[in-house]
């Protein structure tokens, strides 16, 4: 386990806007998060950019099949 831990960093501006970001959450999971995000602010996203994190699960995973088909 690495010393970088999971974070959710949430902000609320004075105009009711919702700016959440994640940090150490990779793959397609912070989508569970933007969900709750939403029902706890009672909003919607309006705007949604994805960083290097939300693909590296998905490499990763293709990655170590594709050495176990080498393997075999």
């Amino acid at each position: 386990m690495g010393d970088f831990m999971s974070k959710l960093i949430i902000k609320i501006k004075k105009d009711g806007t919702v700016e959440a970001e994640t940090k150490g959450i990779k793959g397609k999971k912070c989508d569970d998060y933007v969900k709750i995000i939403e029902e706890l602010t009672n909003s919607k996203t309006v705007n949604l950019e994805h960083t290097k994190e939300y693909y590296e699960d998905e490499e990763e995973n293709i990655n170590n099949n594709r050495e176990k088909q080498l393997n075999y």
